[in-house]
């Protein structure tokens, strides 16, 4: 099983895009954002819920992540943040998913000199929010613009010494190759060897390195072949999600599925 990201805001706006989702038969990642929070109510979501389920399809849940500072020093943001988490994770109840994902947002510029006080807060903050949902599923943290995988495993390690298993760390393999400058310090062993024991879904899209382009993968110049072989090597096998932004992304990422099975049976995963 896999899932595929799907913009709910978008989804809503044009009912062409939900119904060229769904006649792809893949399980949806579901894009929650504020701005679609404030819109739309309880109803909205049910119905939506009820038509994934209708179409046999399992989804897993993002959550929103629009200028949220779970480690922020300033305590009424913080407040801001746990309570727009509070209100994504009722949704969350709604769809039941299989998993939640998140952000880290660890701002490395505003809080480089304090990161063991920003860690402490912001663990406090996820730990506050999920402390709310006892039977929560798992939640996922994924790295953005962190530069060092120490501050992105920090938070899900210290997580973890809280909630067990039900956290863990999501590698966005485009963000590291992007935002985090992999393309050019070619640090992808590093990466991996520190997220590996904590593991646990995989963000996969492409990017040229200059930009978080969301391509299809093979579209792009992220090292695939070390990526797999580093996975494999480790012994690692989470699960994942796609993240084209594009119909011409996401049948490009299919068509690699299919071009190599060795990578990707071991993760569970067949295109349709």
């Amino acid at each position: 099983m896999f899932f595929v990201n799907l913009n709910l805001r978008a989804a809503r706006k044009d009912s062409t895009v939900l119904d060229r989702f769904l006649a792809r038969g893949v399980n949806p990642e579901l894009g929650l954002d504020p701005v679609l929070m404030d819109m739309v109510d309880d109803a909205w979501h049910q119905d939506m819920a009820a038509r994934l389920r209708g179409e046999g399809l399992t989804p897993s849940l993002h959550l929103p992540f629009f200028d949220l500072q779970p480690g922020s020093a300033d305590n009424l943001v913080r407040g801001a943040c746990r309570e727009r988490l509070n209100r994504a994770l009722d949704v969350a109840r709604i769809y039941a998913p299989a998993h939640m994902i998140g952000h880290v947002k660890y701002d490395h510029l505003l809080y480089m000199n304090t990161y063991p006080l920003w860690l402490e807060r912001a663990v406090d903050t996820w730990s506050s929010v999920l402390s709310g949902w006892a039977e929560h599923p798992p939640l996922y943290l994924e790295n953005t613009f962190e530069p060092d995988p120490a501050t992105v495993s920090g938070v899900v390690g210290a997580l973890r010494e809280i909630h067990g298993e039900r956290t863990g760390l999501c590698l966005d393999i485009g963000h590291w190759y992007s935002f985090a400058e992999g393309c050019r310090l070619c640090n992808l062993d590093a990466w991996l060897d520190d997220f590996a024991p904590l593991l646990s879904h995989l963000h996969l899209h492409d990017n040229d390195g200059s930009f978080d382009q969301h391509k299809g993968l093979g579209q792009g110049e992220i090292p695939w072949q070390a990526f797999f072989e580093g996975l494999e090597q480790r012994g690692l096998a989470p699960s994942v999600t796609f993240e084209p932004h594009s119909d011409d992304a996401f049948h490009a990422a299919m068509d690699f599925v299919r071009q190599h099975p060795q990578w990707f049976s071991p993760l569970n995963v067949a295109a349709p």
